[in-house]
């Protein structure tokens, strides 16, 4: 019952709405409960194992006179964890997701929480892609491993030079945070490094697509450099109503955080800033090695692209847009379309042998920092491979990777999240 209890305060803190918009911005609430129903789900391998340490958290050096703050002007932070051994010269970087704010209230509210301000921040255990453990990250494990922490609200794109004061003092410095966490991280080693995988989950996901060409040209010429997004293919499509929601969303945040300028200029010249800040948009242009793994079914996109609640006032899809299993035959059609809607977008992109691709048919969003769904004995597979094997195939080159899972509900492996 305590964790049932624990779920719906963070419920409560995470699900706010401000001035009736969607709550876009905070997704770490059901991030946060799908580790919870993952732990309950597979006992054998629990959400914080007792011999994981703690990675203590390092605040950005001399971050305030660089300017680059947290929206409530706090330093930022990251995590780190040395490479040791073959791993000593290789460098994995990982940035934490949590939604956007688009607006000065919810940005506002934003700031008092840890994905605003570092003065919350606690140490964290490493899983998944970032895990010590070489049963659980078998190609990783020993490399320089970070993870970045997520404190500015736009995929750390934001670039607002001046204080914005609305009753209140908030900082958009986004991208100064993305480029001075890289200074310090070359002076720690990076800039010699070997190997390197820029790797990103939601709105993280978002930020390695955006950054993720400017992150091989740090490194030296002869290193191994690629990007692995996350959760992070969002989709401008409209809702059931017909609205385009996330489109609309966008332009908002686009606007407030003075992101066009970070924006790819072949986009800009020919769209809105607002619909280049969707990844179908910005993958034209990045010439690094990319991976993606992304669900058929994401369960944030079916809740605040496909049907936020805006676009379903009789509340027909609550339980649907919180566990596939309950969805009635009409919306399983309706989630099949946006499935095809994903698929074609993908196909859409421009097509090279070093790009990979890991989409299976789970009601999930972000699977790789999870060691359950990255690599465990029941971990979610494509063509018998768990998402860490299909990229470390791809990333040591042993082969081209391209999967694609059936529709749902074909595969008996998913993890499929039930946040009823």
């Amino acid at each position: 019952m305590a964790l049932i209890h624990h779920r719906r305060s963070l419920g409560d803190l995470w699900w706010r709405k401000s001035a009736g918009r969607i709550a876009f911005g905070l997704v770490a609430f059901v991030i946060i409960t799908v580790l919870l129903k993952v732990s309950l789900r597979s006992p054998s391998e629990p959400l914080i194992a007792g011999n994981s340490p703690l990675v203590e958290l390092t605040l950005l050096q001399d971050a305030e006179s660089k300017g680059a703050v947290c929206l409530d002007g706090s330093p930022p932070a990251y995590h780190i964890q040395r490479g040791y051994g073959s791993g000593s010269k290789n460098w994995l970087l990982h940035i934490e997701g949590g939604g956007w704010c688009n607006t000065m209230a919810s940005c506002g509210a934003r700031k008092m929480t840890i994905l605003g301000s570092s003065t919350l921040m606690q140490p964290v255990v490493f899983s998944g892609i970032l895990s010590g453990s070489p049963s659980e990250n078998p190609y990783f494990f020993n490399w320089n491993r970070v993870k970045l922490r997520y404190c500015d609200g736009a995929s750390f794109a934001g670039d607002v030079e001046h204080e914005v004061k609305d009753g209140s003092k908030l900082f958009f410095r986004g991208l100064k945070i993305w480029q001075e966490i890289m200074n310090e991280l070359l002076s720690k080693g990076l800039a010699v490094a070997q190997k390197a995988l820029l790797s990103g989950c939601s709105a993280g996901g978002l930020a390695t697509f955006l950054h993720c060409d400017d992150f091989q040209s740090l490194l030296p010429k002869d290193a191994t450099v690629k990007c692995l997004a996350d959760g992070g293919f969002f989709l401008n499509e409209k809702d059931i109503s017909g609205k385009s929601t996330m489109l609309t969303f966008y332009h908002e945040v686009v606007t407030l955080q003075d992101v066009a300028k970070v924006l790819p200029n072949g986009c800009t010249s020919r769209k809105k800033p607002s619909q280049c800040f969707f990844p179908e948009s910005i993958i034209e242009s990045i010439r690094t090695p990319l991976f993606i793994v992304n669900p058929a079914y994401d369960f944030w996109q079916i809740q605040n692209v496909l049907a936020p609640d805006s676009a379903d006032p009789s509340h027909e899809w609550d339980k649907c847009k919180r566990s596939i299993d309950s969805c009635t035959g009409a919306q399983i059609k309706v989630l099949q379309e946006f499935r095809n809607k994903l698929l074609t977008a993908l196909n859409e992109l421009p097509k090279s042998k070093s790009r990979g691709l890991f989409v299976n048919s789970c009601f999930a969003h972000c699977q790789t920092w999870i060691g359950s769904t990255w690599h465990s004995a029941d971990s979610p597979r494509l063509s018998n491979k768990t998402i860490a094997e299909a990229v470390g195939d791809w990333y040591f080159d042993r082969e081209e990777v391209k999967l694609i899972d059936c529709p749902y509900s074909c595969n008996p492996t998913c993890h499929n999240a039930n946040l009823l």
